[in-house]
Parts: structure tokens; sequence; C-alpha cells
């Protein structure tokens, strides 16, 4: 089989769609890069003295962990050189970071969760790096928080890279999902699926079961309803999966069907969610739509939310399209 390379899949495409011009495939490439770094990092594990936990905590009033501090920085030194970016954002800090005036000025710009699922660091379960390409407004000398908040239709580009058995990164680039394997003995990247899709139906959902008795009613009706199984209307049996990491849920759901939730719930009215708009739902949402499955915030496509700020959270349920559009119907019969 003809090993193809990200460079050479990247090139190919544009020549066929015109959808990748050349300082994108460079920006593309260049997280791509700072993903194999973190990867090599995670891979170490207590070997490299990066597990535990830094005593700090980031924006959200999260406890970072060594291996989240690690990555962001990563991803900001590999990114701010190459002058493909106006600015970027990232999960783990408050505001932008602009490119540094010693550096050109790209056209593009960049968001990130630089590690995804912190809590599996140290119990040595698959975790990843989401990011999320959004293309700067024209004109801009000094980038600022509001030229971030398009909505993810918007995107240019959108993935993840999974750290597990197999070190990947999931791309769209708006025509399809494709996925590349990290060949750790040649250290590049191998296209090893392409146009990947979701199945319509499925038996299979992710939710923290634990959150239960938080949930509001509609949450509860459709979960109900899967728990009855082949006795209940649904008239089939479901399983439960849930890794408590979003890129590993959502890594299942792309090769195997299912829905992923993350609803909102009564702990806290006032917060619409956990997961964030920017960072999490929207690339993930991207590529979900591109492999044919659906992404709403239980009432409305998540693509077409506005963004507000930098760090808003949203419910989340994404996945199998029949799924996805059955407990979105429960919240707007509500």
């Amino acid at each position: 089989m003809k090993r193809i390379s990200l460079t050479r899949f990247l090139v190919e495409e544009q020549r066929l769609n015109q959808n990748i011009p050349a300082e994108l495939r460079l920006l593309i490439e260049v997280v791509a890069r700072a993903c194999k770094t973190i990867s090599h990092a995670v891979g170490k594990g207590a070997l490299g003295e990066v597990l535990g936990t830094a005593n700090t905590e980031n924006v959200q009033g999260e406890v970072q962990k060594k291996l989240d501090i690690l990555s962001n920085e990563i991803l900001l030194e590999a990114n701010e050189w190459g002058g493909h970016l106006a600015a970027m954002a990232s999960e783990e800090m408050e505001t932008i970071h602009p490119i540094p005036n010693r550096y050109p000025q790209g056209e593009y710009l960049l968001l990130f969760d630089p590690l995804d699922g912190s809590s599996n660091i140290d119990v040595n379960v698959s975790i990843g790096t989401i990011f999320s390409v959004l293309k700067a407004p024209d004109g801009i000398a000094t980038p600022t928080e509001q030229d971030f908040m398009q909505k993810g239709s918007q995107q240019v580009a959108a993935g993840y890279a999974i750290y597990g058995p197999q070190t990947m990164l999931i791309l769209t680039t708006g025509n399809g999902v494709n996925a590349f394997t990290l060949d750790r003995e040649m250290g590049s990247w191998v296209l090893t699926e392409r146009n990947l899709q979701i199945p319509v139906d499925t038996q299979e959902f992710a939710i923290n079961m634990s959150n239960a008795r938080h949930w509001y009613p509609p949450v509860t009706r459709y979960v109900d309803e899967m728990l009855e199984g082949k006795t209940g209307p649904r008239n089939k049996d479901f399983n439960m999966r849930w890794i408590a990491a979003m890129v590993t849920d959502v890594h299942r759901i792309l090769h195997r069907g299912g829905v992923f939730m993350y609803p909102a719930d009564k702990r806290d009215p006032d917060k619409p969610g956990k997961l964030r708009l920017m960072y999490e739902a929207n690339p993930m949402s991207m590529i979900v739509e591109q492999a044919g499955g659906v992404s709403t915030d239980g009432k409305q496509r998540m693509l077409d939310i506005q963004p507000t700020t930098l760090h808003q959270r949203v419910p989340v349920f994404l996945g199998s399209k029949n799924e996805v559009d059955l407990v979105t119907r429960y919240h707007l019969d509500a």
C-alpha cells in the first residue's frame, strides 16, 4: 500500500478542492508537529517526571496537571514564529496570546485545548489535544478577544490528536474527515483512514451516569428509555461507554457510532454546561458533522451558536444522527 504523508495529503487536497492555502497547510503541519512532541512527553509518563499536579489552577479554576502546562507551552512555542497566525487562545489561559512583534503576523487564529481528559493522565488512559482554526478578520493590526467571537460554522479546519495505543491525528478542513497514524520509528504522520463516517443509528451512549439525579427532564427521559432496552419504547438494548475524556469518547463514536452527552444540570443553574464552546464543542462538532453526524446544545445546531466570551460553556449532544435528533427533540418538546 502506498504510504501518504500528512504533507502530501494536504498538498493533493489543495489541488483537488482548493480549500487548503499554503499558509493553512503550514499551520496544520506545525500543530501536528507540536502534537508529536506532546505525544512523546505523554508516552514517557513517570520517566519524564511529568505526572501529577502542578499545584496551580487554570482560568477555569481547575487544578492543572504538569502535562497540561507543558502541552500548552509546546503549542505556544511551536506556533509563535511561523508567520501563519495573528493570535492564539487556549483553554488554559485567561485571555488571548498575540504573536510577539518580532515575528511576522499571519491570517489565522488558533484555539486549542492542549490536553483534554487530564484526569486520565496519571492512570494511563487515552487523552488528547483538540484544536480549531479560524480566519482572522481582514486588516486587524492588533488582535483582540472579539476577533475570536466567530460561530463554529466559520472554522476553516479542526482536529484532534489522540494519545492512545497508537498516536493518531484526526483532521477536517471542511471536506470530510481523515485519520493519520504516527509512525513512531519514522516520526511521520501517515494517512490510515479516509472519509470517516459515523453510523446514523447506534446502540451505544456516553454520559456520566453519576450526575443522573441532577439532570433536567429531557435528558432523564431519553436515558431512561435507553435503559429500559428491548422492553421499553426504544425496542432495543443499549450499552454505555464513558471514558471521561471527550477526545477518546468522540474517537470511539467516529469509528463505531454512538451518542456523547454532557448536559447542563441543576447543580449550578447559572452554568450552561461544562464543556467549552470554542476549545471543545466547536472543533468536535465540525469533525462530527463532516463525518455525517449531528451536534447540538440540546436545542440548536452547535456550529450556529454565536460566542460571546472566550471561555463560554455549553451543553453538548453529538454523534449518530438519529439519536442526537431524538434527544434534541425531547429538549424542544419540553
